[in-house]
């Protein structure tokens, strides 16, 4: 069984679906007129009061998006990605994520602005809505499906065994006892609603990215004659087969772009339909605002966390040689070495990170479930849904399967389909909005079309 959902994960998430999510990428880029030149105009509004209807401040919205999205594939994965692709793996990474940032705008666009209304009055939005209003229902039941299975793995099981495991073997604590208070935790904040959610992602998302970011910094401080090189060797192998160094074995130019441009949507979600439905939650008198807040998600996961990994890695290796990738060929023994670089503190920086990230990551996708499970059903089955996801916080502190963690891959390019699909069919309705609102100034007006 964990074979044959090896080959379908490896299926699914093979070429055909990097080029076509390479390919949309590229396509909304040109539509949107480069909308990614924008960037730093959605970082301003990410602080900006929206006196628009919402259940969340624009803020908010934002950091429960990226509680998902900065997980521990910012960290491992990105080890993961070196490794297997070398060093060119991470310019490539870049490269999917400059042009996933057109994507995370467009998807977001769809979902604020097709957003509806739940039973006791806030707001669900996201691919299945923007689908039922292209009357293309069974596609919106399909995203939901997706979406609840695969939030079982990606979002909860695998996330608090990450935590376990890295509780007890750093401090010997008995994955019973993690378990159990993660469990409690979790249900205290989830039960609370996106409110409650959003509530402490505002507050943990900026701490976990700062001190993660700062940790980076001091590495690459300490790493600073290498720096040069770094660039230089990320840059080379990106484009030829013979770029070695250090300890980093070559990589063909395929590998570096297969394993850098998938950890780069894995990491970012672009495509995916995930964040945008917490943003669709957040305050909004119109949805290109809103959109342009979303995409800076991107930004922040892929173009700053990804890349200061990346840089982190590849001048930790170069500047000691008796870090060998080649050699210790895996990606947590990897990050615990070059973090051990930093006398004292840098190992519990990493766990922090590992920590931190992985328990925003049951937050974020926790939320993303139970809107699909309140789109399929009600809210009575919310709760139950709830109850059952904090049942398996316990279930996945004390075991793990890879077998969930792959078919939670496999549910996650399923989301995949309905949602770019919505994307492509509603991008018309994406540029006229954009022109009006974002380059023609009108950003401040409100959308008479939009709940």
């Amino acid at each position: 069984m964990e074979n044959i959902v090896q080959n379908i994960k490896d299926f699914v998430w093979g070429k055909p679906m990097l080029i076509f999510l390479l390919g949309a990428h590229i396509y909304l880029t040109l539509r949107t007129r480069f909308v990614q030149r924008k960037i730093f105009k959605g970082i301003a509004l990410s602080f900006k009061k929206d006196d628009g209807k919402g259940d969340v401040s624009v803020f908010g919205a934002l950091t429960t998006a990226l509680a998902s999205t900065v997980g521990t594939g910012n960290i491992i994965g990105m080890a993961g990605a070196v490794i297997a692709g070398g060093p060119g793996a991470v310019f490539w990474t870049w490269i999917g994520g400059f042009f996933g940032v057109a994507t995370k705008y467009a998807e977001t666009f769809i979902a604020v602005k097709h957003r509806e209304k739940n039973e006791d009055g806030s707001y669900i939005g996201g691919a299945m809505t923007a689908l039922k209003s292209i009357n293309l229902p069974v596609l919106a039941i399909f995203f939901c499906i997706a979406a609840i299975v695969g939030a079982f793995g990606i979002g909860c099981l695998t996330q608090a065994n990450a935590i376990a495991s890295l509780a007890k073997d750093n401090y010997n604590i008995s994955p019973v006892i993690t378990g159990i208070v993660l469990a409690v935790l979790t249900a205290i904040i989830v039960f609370g609603g996106i409110k409650s959610i959003a509530n402490v992602c505002e507050k943990l998302v900026p701490l976990m990215s700062a001190v993660y970011i700062v940790g980076c910094i001091i590495i690459l401080l300490i790493n600073w004659k290498y720096l040069g090189q770094t660039v230089s060797l990320i840059i080379s192998s990106a484009f030829s087969p013979k770029a070695v160094a250090g300890g980093f074995v070559g990589s063909s130019i395929i590998l570096a772009i297969r394993n850098g441009l998938s950890k780069g949507l894995f990491s970012n979600e672009a495509g995916m339909g995930s964040a945008p439905q917490a943003s669709a939650a957040g305050a909004a008198k119109n949805a290109v605002m809103p959109s342009l807040v979303g995409m800076t998600g991107v930004f922040w996961d892929t173009l700053i966390i990804c890349a200061m990994t990346g840089l982190v890695l590849i001048s930790s290796v170069l500047a000691n040689p008796d870090i060998d990738a080649t050699v210790l060929n895996d990606a947590s023994k990897l990050c615990s070495a070059v973090f051990a670089t930093i006398p004292y503190i840098g190992t519990p920086l990493l766990i922090f990170g590992v920590l931190t990230f992985s328990y925003s990551t049951i937050l974020g996708w926790n939320y993303y479930a139970t809107q699909s499970v309140g789109y399929l059903f009600n809210e009575k089955a919310k709760k139950l849904y709830l109850a059952v996801w904090v049942a398996l916080i316990y279930v996945g502190s004390i075991s793990a399967n890879q077998l969930v963690w792959n078919i939670a891959d496999i549910m996650n390019a399923l989301m995949v389909i309905p949602n770019m699909i919505a994307v492509l069919l509603l991008t018309k309705e994406i540029v006229k909005d954009t022109d009006y609102y974002l380059y023609e100034n009108h950003l401040d007006e409100k959308d008479p079309d939009m709940k």
